[in-house]
């Protein structure tokens, strides 16, 4: 999939033809967008014409309302990497800006579909507005397509036990402590991932428990603080490693950072620099504040006795 940031330096031999679109903010690749995607994907090998995914950054919402907008479900290369397993052949990441808040919708439709990307399908879902004051909808869009020679379908929702898809939804399963209640929003294990650095380094000198301290973006969503049975993904090993994970403040020793450590229950090696990429399975405990080190050792080892026997249920279901 080719990644571009500049709707104007787009080769364009890429759409020479046209193509078939879908934009959104995307944020989690949850299953309501995944049927979005694939019906995009659907319409444009049926069209036998390139397919192209348009999303922004910074999320709109983080210019629009600054500090107000919820955090994130996603990082940005992790949305990109879902739509290249998808199979787009391009992802737009329109940069968005104060200026492109305060546009008219006709000409950000116009200047976007029409001029810059050739579209002839454009696939958008049942709640996507845009342009100023959210005036831009879909029958907008129909207008816009009817003169610019684009023609539009619009998704209905998709709904699980009664209620959308969304977004939201899965910011307060996560909030809850609920990682599986996401996933089955997510239709798949809600992750975040990360580069290994150096903590405290007292998880395997003075716990005997080594973890794997990730650097996360600040406006990344972590799921209520606590204790998690995890997977995770190291580049180069064949299959998803078993772990427990805490994302707390480490009451024990006073700190005040949220975070994420990971104790990897099969392997012991340094792993400093390796990007890892955790899979929150189960909430195993609430984050708690021990008297001791040795009860804190005691309740770490017990957490991964359950974190071992949780995962490998789950493997013999798959």
């Amino acid at each position: 999939m080719r990644i571009a940031t500049d709707p104007n330096r787009i080769p364009p031999q890429i759409l020479a033809r046209g193509c078939v679109v879908t934009i959104g903010n995307f944020d989690g690749v949850h299953l309501g967008h995944q049927a979005l995607l694939r019906r995009a994907l659907e319409k444009a090998r049926a069209a036998a014409l390139p397919s192209v995914v348009v999303t922004f950054s910074p999320h709109p919402l983080r210019v629009i309302r600054g500090e107000v907008a919820p955090p994130l479900l996603m990082a940005l290369p992790r949305k990109l990497r879902c739509f290249d397993d998808l199979g787009f052949h391009l992802a737009l990441v329109f940069p968005f800006t104060p200026q492109i808040a305060a546009s008219s919708p006709e000409d950000f439709a116009r200047n976007l579909f029409a001029r810059t990307l050739q579209t002839k399908e454009l696939v958008i879902g049942y709640d996507y507005a845009f342009g100023k004051g959210r005036r831009g909808d879909a029958a907008l869009l129909a207008r816009c397509g009817a003169q610019c020679g684009f023609s539009l379908e619009q998704l209905d929702p998709v709904f699980l036990d009664g209620d959308i898809v969304s977004s939201t939804r899965i910011r307060r399963a996560l909030l809850a402590g609920d990682p599986a209640a996401a996933a089955r929003l997510l239709g798949r294990p809600h992750a975040v991932d990360g580069e290994i650095i150096h903590g405290m380094d007292r998880g395997g000198k003075l716990l005997g428990f080594p973890t794997a301290n990730l650097l996360l973006s600040d406006d990344l969503l972590l799921p209520r603080p606590g204790v998690y049975a995890v997977l995770a993904e190291l580049p180069g090993t064949p299959s998803r490693l078993r772990g427990v994970a805490n994302v707390g403040r480490n009451p024990t020793f006073g700190e005040g950072t949220l975070h994420v450590e990971t104790h990897l229950l099969d392997m012991c090696r340094d792993l400093y620099s390796q990007h890892l990429t955790v899979h929150f399975i189960r909430h195993l405990r609430e984050e708690r504040k021990f008297s001791s080190l040795p009860e804190l050792t005691a309740q770490i080892n017990r957490d991964a006795n359950a974190a071992r026997e949780i995962l490998a249920t789950l493997a013999l279901k798959e």
